[in-house]
Formats: structure tokens, C-alpha cells, sequence
């Protein structure tokens, strides 16, 4: 991978479920030779998480793990015998990162707080991702991405007037501080390349939520407005600027939608031409946004007539032909096999998995660079696939030792 930007970089990974494995298939991605240290005795909830590929669920079949596990290898390992210790010292030894997403406190349990692990590595880079960061009075607290994120005021933000909030769909903040890390980690090798100086990264996922609540706190702070202001329109109906129509709308099949929003009355009169003239759409209540505005549950009942005939994707291009802002509402299934614009980028590709086959679709790397661009190289890896080739090719071990740790207990 002499052609990758991080090539040359290794990564001691330490970290389970979302938020750190984010950050880690980043830089996975580009190059960075990224070692997923685990115990069999403390599976990776996610290694069991759905969809899985066939009837039962094993340790190598979930898509779910698969998707964020890319590009990496797996070593096992039993830091809880002394000599599984030793090994994940030697490992820190040769490694640029070690990275974490742990409840703040467990690697100090471990002997390994970014003091000890400088000893063994002066250069070494130490990220840490955790609900409220290694200091404070709540450094303690154990989180997940849904609790950080009611923590820092997206869920309230979330949601319908009057109605309870909705929160941010799935695990939004394990996405958002898997960013962050990866971000942060790049810059600290720069910052190490021109220095020659480690450090500690800690990332407290509230903080990276608070920072999304900005616009929200200062329209509050100099208008008065709540951001869930009451008087809302309900459903999907335009509010700033109110303006009609502006739902989605029902096509044939089983839930299957369309979203159309008309901003100004010369993209209705394309629509109303679009939808062949019918009578009702001339009716002088619609001519005019206003006059639209005080009759929406009438329009909108007028266009789903209209819609709910025919096939979304043709409706969507007829529209967009028109000048009308019309998009399907796609399904995950969608994105894959429908969606003309990832067809055209060469977005999704299949990888092998030595227990999957080629069942996985994986989505491109993102950011595209010109000339180092990431790759998908590797599917996600077998539990402990490379434990023998991590210990004996990077950590010294001989044959007759790997063999003699083996029975010892070491690597499980």
C-alpha cells in the first residue's frame, strides 16, 4: 500500500461497538496497517449485531461488524495474563496510535494512562473516546451515542411541536465522535512529523454534540425562539419559508413516497401542466401560495390522487424534467441497486469474506482524493484471523513460542 497516504501508520485498536471503530476504518481506509486487539471472553457486541449473513448468528457473519471493520486485521489476546500484557506492550511499542473508546478509567486499570504508554513509546499518539472526556466531575459516567446525545441537547431539538423528542435517529453521536477522532489523530501526526512529540487525544462525545447545538442556542439567546417552536406546521409542510405544496406524497406500491416541495407559483403551474390540467389543480384556491398555504390538506389530497398511481422513480424524472423539486423517498435497498448518481461514481462494491462470500456490498471511502485515494481492500476480519501473524512477523514471537503462549491461555 506504498501508494496510500497512511501507509507506514500502525494503529493499536482497542476499541468495540461504533464510535471508536469509526474512527479506525477511516484511517483503515488510507492506508494505516490498523490491529483490532480482542478477547474472546469480551466479544465485540457488534461482531453479533444484525443483519447477519445466513440462519445463526457466528462470530464473522454480521454485516453490521462487517461494514465498520474494513481494511483491519484481528489479533486475540488476554491482557488479563501477565504475558498477554507483555504482548500489548510490545504492540504499543511499535504502533504511531493507540486508540480507545473505553469508559474513561480503564486503561489507568490497566497500567496504561498515556504517562505509562509514553514510557514505552515517546511518540506514541493516545486517543481517547468516551461520553464525557478523562477529566471533570463526570469522567467517570459510562455513556452511548444516544445518551451523549440527549446529554448535549440534540435529542430535545429533535422532534415535532408538542409532541415528545424524537432523537437523532441511530447512534448518531458514535458516528460524529469517530469523526473527531480520525480528524484529530491526523493532526496529531502532523503535529508528530514536525515535532517529534506524542500526545493525548480526549474526546468527550457531549462536547462534539454541543458543538451541533450552536445555531439553536444563539437564535434562542438573540430572538427568543425555541427551536421547536410552537405552532409548527405538522407532518413534512413547509414552515421558513411557508410554502405549499410541500409533503410527501403516496406512489404505487407498498410504502413507497415521493417528496415534492413547489416554491413559487410559476413551479406550480408546471406542476399542474406536469400532472395534465387537471380541474381541481385550476381551482381558485390554489393560485396562489397563499391561497395554497390556507387549503394544504385539500392539495395535498388532490396530488396524492394523482401520485398514488404511479411509479415514483418516473414521477421523480418527470417533475425534475418540469422544474419541479421532486425526490424519491429511498429505502436503504435503493441507495444500492436504484440510485443513478453511486452508479455513476462506482460507489458500492462487493469484497470477499472468508465466511460471507461476496454477500456484502460496501459503500466507497469518502473523502475522494485524486491521487492517493482510499481504498476497499480487505472485508472485516475473522476473530483473531491474525494473531499468529501479528505476534510472530511485528512482536518476535517464534513458532514454539506462539504455540507455548497458545496453550498458556494468552490468546483468546
Amino acid at each position: 500500500m506504498p501508494d496510500l497516504p497512511l501507509s507506514g501508520i500502525r494503529v493499536c485498536d482497542l476499541t468495540w461497538i461504533i464510535a471508536g471503530p469509526t474512527a479506525t476504518r477511516v484511517l483503515a481506509d488510507f492506508g494505516a496497517d490498523v490491529i483490532r486487539v480482542e478477547h474472546q471472553q469480551a466479544i465485540d457486541p457488534i461482531r453479533v449485531g444484525r443483519p447477519i449473513n445466513g440462519e445463526r448468528t457466528t462470530l464473522n457473519n454480521s454485516g453490521f461488524f462487517n461494514y465498520f471493520n474494513r481494511n483491519k486485521r484481528s489479533m486475540l489476546l488476554n491482557v488479563r495474563h501477565p504475558l498477554g500484557m507483555e504482548l500489548l506492550h510490545r504492540l504499543i511499542a511499535i504502533s504511531d496510535v493507540v486508540i480507545e473508546n473505553f469508559s474513561s478509567g480503564v486503561l489507568d486499570s490497566w497500567e496504561l494512562s498515556y504517562e505509562a504508554q509514553k514510557t514505552i513509546n515517546p511518540g506514541v499518539i493516545y486517543c481517547s473516546i468516551s461520553g464525557f472526556g478523562h477529566s471533570g466531575r463526570d469522567k467517570h459516567f459510562t455513556t452511548w451515542g444516544p445518551t451523549a446525545q440527549a446529554l448535549s441537547g440534540l435529542t430535545l431539538m429533535s422532534g415535532l411541536p408538542g409532541e415528545p423528542p424524537a432523537g437523532w435517529g441511530y447512534s448518531y453521536m458514535d458516528h460524529t465522535a469517530g469523526y473527531y477522532g480520525a480528524i484529530a489523530i491526523l493532526m496529531a501526526l502532523h503535529h508528530r512529523n514536525r515535532t517529534g512529540e506524542g500526545q493525548h487525544i480526549d474526546i468527550s462525545q457531549v462536547e462534539a454534540g454541543m458543538v451541533l447545538t450552536g445555531p439553536a442556542i444563539l437564535d434562542y439567546t438573540v430572538n427568543g425562539r425555541s427551536f421547536r417552536r410552537p405552532g409548527m406546521p405538522p407532518g413534512n409542510h413547509a414552515w421558513e419559508p411557508a410554502i405549499a405544496p410541500h409533503n410527501t406524497y403516496p406512489c404505487a406500491g407498498e410504502d413507497r413516497w415521493i417528496a415534492i416541495a413547489v416554491r413559487n407559483d410559476a413551479e406550480w403551474l408546471a406542476m399542474v401542466r406536469a400532472m395534465g390540467e387537471p380541474a381541481w389543480a385550476n381551482d381558485g384556491r390554489f393560485s396562489t401560495n397563499a391561497s395554497r398555504l390556507a387549503h394544504q390538506d385539500e392539495l395535498d389530497a388532490g396530488i396524492a390522487v394523482w401520485t398514488s398511481t404511479r411509479d415514483e422513480y418516473r414521477l421523480m424524472h418527470l417533475l425534475q424534467a418540469a422544474g419541479v423539486p421532486a425526490g424519491v423517498c429511498q429505502s436503504p435497498g435503493d441507495r444500492v441497486e436504484k440510485d443513478e448518481q453511486f452508479r455513476a461514481r462506482n460507489w458500492w462494491a462487493a469484497m470477499p469474506h472468508a465466511e460471507m462470500g461476496e454477500a456484502s456490498e460496501f459503500d466507497g471511502v469518502t473523502p475522494r482524493l485524486s491521487h492517493t485515494p482510499g481504498t476497499n481492500r480487505t472485508a472485516s476480519p475473522l476473530l483473531g484471523a491474525h494473531t499468529h501473524e501479528v505476534t510472530t512477523d511485528l512482536l518476535g514471537l517464534s513458532n514454539e513460542e506462539f504455540a507455548e503462549y497458545e496453550a498458556m491461555g494468552v490468546f483468546m
